[in-house]
């Protein structure tokens, strides 16, 4: 069972404990490499206000934030040699913007631009502002439908801006994932010249703005090569800047060679001997481990659990650690073993040759050519201790040089990069295990969730947070819910600890607003103001009631302690009903309704109607806006009911529209199969402890993070409290009163 992050299917992210060893296919932040978990450590000091805990972050835990500030300017890229001049300028801006572009797709016909190496006469132009050249690729490959570049969603811009170089030929001119609106091309006889105009996500639970933000920039590639970047108006403040050619010439100098003494009683794999240190193309930095006998290659059964890490650092740098890691290969751990790295800026690839396993990437945040930086290593098996490092050695970097600018302050002198960018983002995500630990330690392990809501933004394009835990509880572990207690230590915990959001959410988004601004109109599902009439019948000032994102959002998040991992064993088939949220053709109503009469779980499936014709209509969807209760099954893997209060329910597979009602409710086609709840248990054993034994009384951490020197504000304050007394509220009205809730620190 390893930590994963996932995506909910129309937006929403969450973390759970994978009931197998998954491998990554969302990409959400800090998730690559969690499999095994190294120990939490407080990050702060906590104090109480009320019944809220406040977390005042030692100095730059989060490191710190670099928010964009070329507005009202134009960055000019000139091509000289193997790389580009660069310099900031005042605005130059064309603002005949041409033909509105239908697709990303575009051809040139006056002129072919000369970008990395070639001769280009057609490019694709994303929505979110970049432009790629070439086939489409993976993941820094086109932006699927919307063109462009992409990156895993939930990725920290200030990774990866790093992680786009070599990927595919491209320039991100305000590359910030989930913008939308439109673009415009003008092509002329020497000149391309693209312009957007975009705004940042509107109205839903994961956005930080209610109303379109205007968002206006534009490109212009000259037939000579140079590019020049212009920022009319820019609302947002975080994304990334700059030209990414592929710079594949594979030149290496070496720039040292670490020797150790190792240890004789490590495995011989394990017994790392020497590291070397070089530099590729200018710009990469390769770490090569020698060990006393040959690595384990890839494939070979035996490197599962194998860690080898690698750790930079120095005076005034951060510390920056480089991860392999021996695991299952292909998605879902399946497929033959193989090593991955992870960490800030590498590369995931491995190379093993003999007795030397080697990694590459951009040099982390912080570091340049000429510091001189600490470096030491470490090895451990599977089951094995983890062989301690020696002293670092203090190296010097030469020959190698960061390609992240400070594109306000550079010059033309400073070239040429082959590769140059800057990338604009907020603060650093933290370590959810060093959130719980900073909690536990302080004030003890009498918490089963913790929830964070801060007064400043992290590095992440969703308002929303990812969650994650170690599964514990008040008695004996739980079993028969498809996940595992584990990794209790690495929260800190004795044993109670559950869940937890795995980042702090932002008291400007969305979802810590009381209700939507008045006025605000939308047709949208998914997002709140479209219920408002429907809500508001059922509250006596006739608004929707206070704080439904949020519910959303933590009733979600801590649900996934539970749901949704189990399978069902049907007439000799294993049919998965989720992963991670339940499969959108389950039927699973909500017995007890937080706001409507008709709800779907919180966790994901919907409320079908059968029409005994083969069609079936959707009466609720799988997306839990507005907030909604948990359901049948739910309660029983919460311990909250027993089997025989489970009824019979479906699965509905090979879905195919059909229409809708007359009341818009989507129909489909689909095959129906029936699942009881003894099904569930002959997949996954007993939900034990049984209904009669398990715990029913439960106590949520509101915690409130603000930065070092700082105090919680008055709306952070008061929005977090209006959170906790709705949380209270329904969490009772979800479980039927079955379970309760409380929210206090001490």
């Amino acid at each position: 069972m390893k930590t994963q992050h996932f995506a909910w299917p129309n937006g929403q992210a969450v973390a759970v404990w994978a009931v197998a060893a998954w491998a990554l296919g969302c990409g959400a932040p800090g998730a690559a490499g969690q499999g095994r978990q190294a120990p939490g450590h407080p990050i702060g000091k906590i104090s109480t206000q009320g019944d809220l805990i406040v977390m005042t972050l030692d100095e730059g835990a989060l490191g710190r934030a670099n928010l964009f500030d070329l507005g009202g300017r134009t960055v000019r890229f000139a091509p000289e040699a193997n790389g580009y001049r660069v310099e900031n300028l005042p605005l130059r801006w064309d603002p005949q913007f041409g033909t509105e572009m239908s697709e990303s797709q575009a051809t040139l016909h006056n002129f072919a631009f000369p970008f990395s190496g070639r001769q280009w006469n057609s490019l694709s132009v994303g929505v979110t502002g970049s432009i790629s050249f070439g086939a489409p690729g993976g993941r820094g490959g086109r932006g699927g439908r919307g063109g462009g570049v992409s990156v895993d969603r939930f990725a920290q811009l200030q990774e990866a801006a790093r992680t786009l170089i070599n990927t595919v030929p491209a320039i991100c001119v305000f590359f910030k994932p989930r913008m939308s609106g439109v673009r415009y091309l003008k092509e002329l006889g020497d000149r391309v010249v693209i312009t957007w105009d975009l705004t940042e996500p509107v109205g839903g639970i994961q956005d930080f703005t209610w109303t379109p933000t205007v968002n206006r920039f534009q490109a212009i590639l000259r037939k000579d090569g140079s590019i020049e970047m212009s920022y009319q108006q820019v609302a947002a403040k975080d994304a990334i800047v700059g030209v990414y050619p592929l710079v594949a010439a594979g030149a290496e100098k070496e720039i040292a060679a670490v020797a150790r003494k190792g240890n004789p009683a490590a495995a011989a794999n394990l017994d790392i001997r020497k590291i070397g240190l070089s530099a590729i193309d200018g710009i990469f930095l390769r770490v090569t481990l020698e060990t006393r006998g040959p690595v384990l290659p890839q494939g070979d059964a035996g490197l599962a659990g194998i860690v080898y890490r690698v750790s930079l650092g120095g005076r005034g740098h951060p510390d920056a650690v480089w991860t392999i890691r021996g695991g299952g290969g292909g998605r879902a751990g399946r497929g033959a073993p193989r090593y991955t790295a992870f960490g800030p800026g590498v590369s995931p690839a491995v190379t093993v040759s003999g007795n030397r396993i080697s990694i590459e990437g951009a040099l982390p945040a912080g570091f340049d050519e000429g510091d001189r930086i600490a470096v030491s290593a470490a090895a451990t098996g599977a089951g094995a201790p983890e062989t301690a490092a020696e002293a670092a050695e203090i190296v010097k970097l030469v020959g190698i040089r960061s390609p992240e600018l400070h594109l306000s302050a550079v010059k033309r002198e400073n070239g040429p990069f082959p590769v140059a960018y800057e990338a604009f983002h907020y603060l650093a995500l933290p370590n959810p295990r060093d959130l719980a630990c900073t909690v536990i330690k302080a004030l003890g392990d009498k918490f089963d969730f913790l929830v964070y809501y801060s007064d400043f933004r992290v590095d992440n394009q969703e308002a929303g947070t990812p969650s994650n835990g170690p599964l514990g509880s008040t008695g004996p572990p739980v079993t028969g819910i498809g996940a595992e207690q584990r990794g209790l230590e690495s929260y800190c915990s004795q044993g109670r600890f559950q869940w937890q959001f795995i980042q702090p959410v932002y008291v400007g988004s969305n979802q810590m607003q009381e209700r939507p601004p008045q006025g605000i109109t939308d047709s949208n599902t998914h997002n709140i103001v479209t219920y408002a009439h429907q809500l508001g019948e059922r509250t006596p000032d006739g608004r929707i009631p206070p704080y439904d994102y949020a519910m959303s959002q933590i009733g979600h998040e801590l649900g996934h302690r539970w749901s949704a991992f189990v399978s069902a064993k049907v007439g000799g088939e294993t049919i998965p009903l989720g992963p991670t949220h339940w499969a959108r053709g389950l039927q699973a109503p909500a017995p007890f309704p937080y706001q409507r009469p008709t709800e779907a779980s919180a966790m994901g499936g919907g409320v079908w109607q059968d029409n005994y014709d083969g069609t079936f209509t959707q009466l609720d969807d799988d997306y839990y806006v507005p907030a909604t209760g948990y359901s049948y099954l739910d309660l029983y893997l919460m311990g909250l009911i027993s089997p025989s209060e489970v009824p019979d329910f479906f699965i509905l597979r090979n879905l195919v529209p059909a229409g809708r009602d007359r009341n818009g409710h989507p129909i489909f086609k689909a095959d129906r199969t029936k699942v009881t709840i003894q099904d569930v248990i002959a997949a996954e054993g007993a939900r034990l402890p049984d209904v009669d034994h398990a715990q029913k009384k439960f106590n949520t951490g509101m915690v409130v993070v603000v930065e070092h020197g700082n105090k919680p504000g008055k709306a952070l304050i008061e929005r977090t409290n209006g959170v906790r007394d709705r949380w209270i509220d329904y969490w009772q009205t979800v479980t039927g009163h079955r379970a309760s809730m409380t929210a206090v620190p001490r």
